[in-house]
């Protein structure tokens, strides 16, 4: 297996960490029991596109989603996009399923929920399968994360 520049960034980064290695998982509550932890516990990491080359890691709990207004608000702008699967390749080095900015081809800014502080959490590793278990302040510490309120509950599934 070749390195994998993920858990080479957690490592290179001085804080406490835990690589979980896992099988394949189709959603979220799969990827929570595969690796031992709450939904709440595993933290999507997602990109959103401001402009043409122009990104942030946004960190939400695996039981919220983004809240697209707090979020533009926060930044300061009118628009912004998620980029399709080919372009948040390109933008972070990692296929989907898989973001983290540990160890992102550009260190793009992040932005974490408020909602993580505090907590033992699992981000993507960089691969499919992995997860770098992690203390969410510790991250957010040497991620130079912005904290702020940026989610909101994840709508029910609505009914067939």
């Amino acid at each position: 297996m070749s390195a994998n520049p993920a858990v080479a960034a957690v490592a290179a980064s001085g804080i406490d960490y835990r690589v979980v290695e896992h099988g394949p998982v189709r959603n979220l509550a799969e990827a929570a029991a595969a690796r031992g932890v709450a939904v709440a516990d595993v933290v999507k990491t997602i990109v959103v596109r401001l402009a043409d080359d122009d990104y942030r890691f946004v960190l939400v709990p695996g039981d919220r989603v983004i809240s697209w207004p707090k979020l533009r608000a926060l930044l300061g702008v009118a628009r912004m996009s998620m980029p399709d699967a080919a372009t948040a390749k390109a933008a972070t080095g990692f296929e989907r399923g898989t973001i983290t900015p540990f160890g992102s081809t550009t260190a793009w800014p992040v932005i974490a929920d408020e909602r993580i502080r505090g907590r033992a959490i699992s981000l993507g590793g960089g691969r499919h399968g992995v997860a770098l278990a992690v203390a969410a302040d510790a991250a957010i510490e040497v991620l130079g994360a912005t904290v702020a309120d940026i989610s909101e509950a994840e709508p029910p599934a609505s009914k067939p």
